[in-house]
């Protein structure tokens, strides 16, 4: 398998942010490799920010990444399977999960790591449902402070509706 990054790499003047913004994607670029090489796997990567457009790249190459938007939306993932393999879209279990995570971040904290290096990595969560902004705060706020324990996790979580969207609750 080959995965191919559609941005140009520019190795010099740019911050590590800038390198994922400023060089411009070049997607042809990846799809013609995938015309000249058509019996290897291609991947594609980069800007990819939904499945729809991720779908429209599978139209031209073997596979799509996510990346970044994976991990700062993890929602979006929710209807993989459905879209591209036609399973039944299956209800997720958040509660679960953070009973899982609050498991995890005391055992991470009893060998001297503190809360906020968990849960850094679960801020974007809830993207898009009511309560996510004040699940957002108590994360960014309650969870750096020294001592933080792993109730905050499920403090922040009481803040979220699961069966409301943010638009709605503005």
């Amino acid at each position: 398998a080959l995965w191919v990054h559609a941005r140009k790499a520019w190795l010099g003047g740019l911050s590590p942010k800038e390198t994922r913004d400023i060089p411009p994607l070049d997607y042809g670029r990846v799809y013609r490799l995938k015309v000249r090489k058509p019996n290897e796997f291609i991947g594609i990567n980069g800007g990819i920010q939904s499945l729809e457009a991720a779908r429209e790249h599978l139209g031209h190459v073997d596979g799509a990444m996510l990346g970044r938007a994976a991990y700062h939306t993890p929602g979006i993932l929710a209807g993989a399977d459905a879209m591209f393999y036609g399973e039944p879209y299956a209800a997720f279990d958040y509660a679960a999960l953070i009973d899982a995570m609050t498991a995890y971040a005391a055992r991470h904290i009893e060998k001297g790591g503190r809360l906020g290096h968990v849960t850094r990595h679960m801020v974007g969560l809830f993207h898009g449902l009511a309560g996510a902004r004040r699940y957002r705060q108590i994360l960014s706020t309650d969870a750096t402070r020294p001592g933080a324990g792993p109730d905050v996790l499920k403090t922040a979580f009481a803040a979220v509706d699961l069966n409301g969207t943010a638009a709605e609750a503005a």
